[in-house]
């Protein structure tokens, strides 16, 4: 009974040891789809050791969605297909819908699933699989917006709401364009290395707003903003911006 208990507890702690690892490796940490274009492409590869199964698909901002619940102007070619180990593939995204905004971006996700392949029958049964799902923003940019996505930052209004309870951070976006946040601290100024209360990251929509709470106490020295937001090519860009009256 012991020698089984310590062979099951030598398995696990194996495979706690040796944690599952996605193999598929995608081109890009994000999407940018120009209005110009008809299809844009991601390119997918392969780094592990075995074949893998992959299926892709696009929807607009359902977590729980599947190829079959998923809603997006969108077509994929091939939708599934297959990956040899160290071998690439490229996916052709195409736009087929006229239900996007000319004035501002349109968020969606592009989702690509990993599917491990099927355990050889003759092999051990005790053999743990898993499919990953990497899911990455896809941005569908109209022409002709009035400023640039550089310049989008930039124009964000920041200000602290205080009320009865307690105070929260509120962003406006006026820009067309999404905003990504990496991190978000409140300090006493835009000093280099001045102490900051760090809020973590989140998103803002074209026109929208992000409220973030502020742990209390919060001090009326917090006067300034320091930002990180994440670019076309995920680049981290940092920022600062003082908090409006």
């Amino acid at each position: 009974m012991l020698k089984q208990m310590a062979w099951t507890a030598g398995v696990v702690m194996a495979l706690m040891a040796s944690p599952a690892k996605p193999a598929i490796v995608i081109g890009a940490t994000r999407v940018v789809f120009p209005a110009a274009q008809r299809d844009v492409a991601v390119r997918l590869q392969n780094k592990g050791e075995e074949p893998a199964l992959v299926q892709v698909w696009i929807d607009d901002g359902d977590e729980a969605s599947s190829p079959q619940t998923a809603r997006g102007p969108f077509v994929i070619t091939p939708p599934v297909f297959r990956i040899d180990p160290g071998h690439g593939h490229a996916v052709r995204i195409v736009h087929v819908g006229d239900t996007t905004p000319v004035d501002k971006e349109k968020l969606y996700w592009l989702n690509v699933l990993e599917i491990p392949p099927k355990v050889d029958k003759t092999e051990s049964s005790n053999v743990l699989q898993f499919a990953f799902r990497h899911r990455l923003k896809l941005f569908h940019r109209p022409e002709g917006l009035p400023s640039t996505v550089d310049q989008a930052p930039a124009k964000l209004v920041w200000s602290l709401v205080r009320g009865d309870g307690p105070a929260s951070l509120r962003v406006a976006n006026p820009s067309p364009y999404v905003v990504s946040f990496n991190a978000i601290g409140l300090g006493p100024s835009d000093a280099p290395g001045a102490p900051t209360v760090p809020l973590g990251g989140g998103m803002v929509m074209p026109g929208g707003s992000l409220i973030i709470p502020v742990p209390s106490p919060t001090g009326s020295e917090l006067t300034h903003v320091s930002y990180a937001v994440i670019n076309d090519y995920g680049a981290v860009v940092p920022g600062t911006a003082k908090l409006a009256p």
